[in-house]
């Protein structure tokens, strides 16, 4: 599909939140086994994955987690597994995922929707550095 790589996962964000921006960057900085790809939702491609995958964007409008020809994740659980996948000390957020799933979406709804409030957004999604490029779809 839309020739992404099969043996990355690849996670479609917010590309004008701020603390989606920082968050992207914290999982680049700690993805020592370069599992993952990015896309910005916003993108071309971006929505062509979310049409895919029939991804309401109604009901969630900053992450998800696409494993391509396996599944996808969002809200909390999509922020769960890329912990796990990080390995290391990030792994033990992934605990989390033991709660209701109700607990903990509404937990990051809460978060997500006061996200532009609290940290601000760009006028456009970031350019990725040439180092990074190759990590961004």
């Amino acid at each position: 599909m839309m020739n992404l790589p099969e043996n990355k996962k690849t996670i479609l964000f917010d590309g004008v939140c701020n603390l989606c921006d920082a968050s992207i960057q914290f999982i680049i900085k700690h993805d020592k086994k370069d599992v993952f790809r990015f896309v910005a939702l916003q993108s071309e491609l971006g929505l062509k994955i979310i049409k895919h995958i029939g991804v309401d964007l109604s009901k969630t409008d900053s992450i998800i987690l696409y494993e391509p020809g396996n599944a996808y994740y969002y809200k909390a659980e999509a922020a769960l597994k890329i912990a796990k996948e990080l390995g290391g000390i990030h792994s033990f957020i992934s605990w989390f995922s033991v709660l209701p799933k109700s607990l903990t979406n509404s937990v990051y709804d809460y978060i997500a929707k006061n996200r532009y409030k609290w940290y601000g957004k760009k006028d456009a999604c970031m350019i990725p550095t040439p180092e990074l490029k190759a990590k961004f779809l």
